[in-house]
């Protein structure tokens, strides 16, 4: 499988084309890394920059994975907005992957262990956490995606979690500075069969969505 991987949620932009044989081995791969300002950001080139990097066309591309978060809703909302795209003009497939879900598996690929919590900034002073333990050589999700406050963040710590994200190592000195990268998202896909179409992708966003009602204009 010829895999395209997006993840704009965090700071560090990243942009992957991963080229699977059918039994899973990998024949090429390439992740593009961009740190540049969110209004600056040029997706279009580090696309063309990992197709180059690969030896592969765009028509080639069969499935399209997202990280939808949560993080910053423009770049999440950009991913989006391609793969919508790519999928009118080419048919491909699509793939929505929690960016909480590849920085714990980034973690675990590399040797972290334990009971592992994935904290991301959420604003208002508050933070979405997951936490995950690594038992009998897997990794297991044991509490969902959520917002918290920082209290809670601070009890997971005094509990001995690792604590993980990009913002991790600001909130814990044995905190890990893990961002979410789009190699991690590749290889996720790969063993995902749950596509959805274009029209059902959607940034994680916990938040309950409030809206106010302009009142009527004045007639004078």
């Amino acid at each position: 499988m010829k895999i395209l991987a997006l993840e704009f949620s965090s700071a560090l932009r990243s942009v992957a084309v991963v080229h699977f044989a059918p039994e899973g081995r990998m024949l090429a791969r390439s992740e593009v890394v961009d740190a540049s300002p969110t209004n600056t950001m040029k997706p279009f080139e580090l696309m063309e920059q990992a197709l180059r990097e690969t030896q592969l066309e765009r028509e080639a591309i069969e499935c399209i994975a997202v990280g939808l978060g949560p993080g910053s809703y423009t770049g999440i909302r950009a991913a989006i907005a391609i793969a919508q795209g790519w999928q009118l003009a080419r048919e491909v497939r699509l793939l929505g992957i929690s960016s909480a879900e590849c920085i714990a598996t980034q973690a675990w690929a590399e040797g972290i262990a334990g009971r592992l919590s994935v904290v991301i900034d959420a604003q208002r002073g508050e933070f979405y956490l997951a936490s995950y333990e690594t038992m009998n050589g897997s990794l297991e999700e044991i509490l969902p995606l959520r917002i918290v406050s920082l209290t809670e963040v601070e009890a997971r710590i005094q509990a001995g979690d690792v604590l993980l994200g990009p913002d991790a190592a600001q909130l814990a000195a044995t905190g890990q500075k893990i961002f979410p990268g789009a190699l991690m998202l590749a290889g996720l896909a790969r063993h995902r069969l749950d596509f959805i179409p274009g029209n059902e992708l959607a940034p994680i966003y916990l938040r309950e969505a409030n809206f106010i009602k302009a009142p009527p204009p004045r007639i004078t």
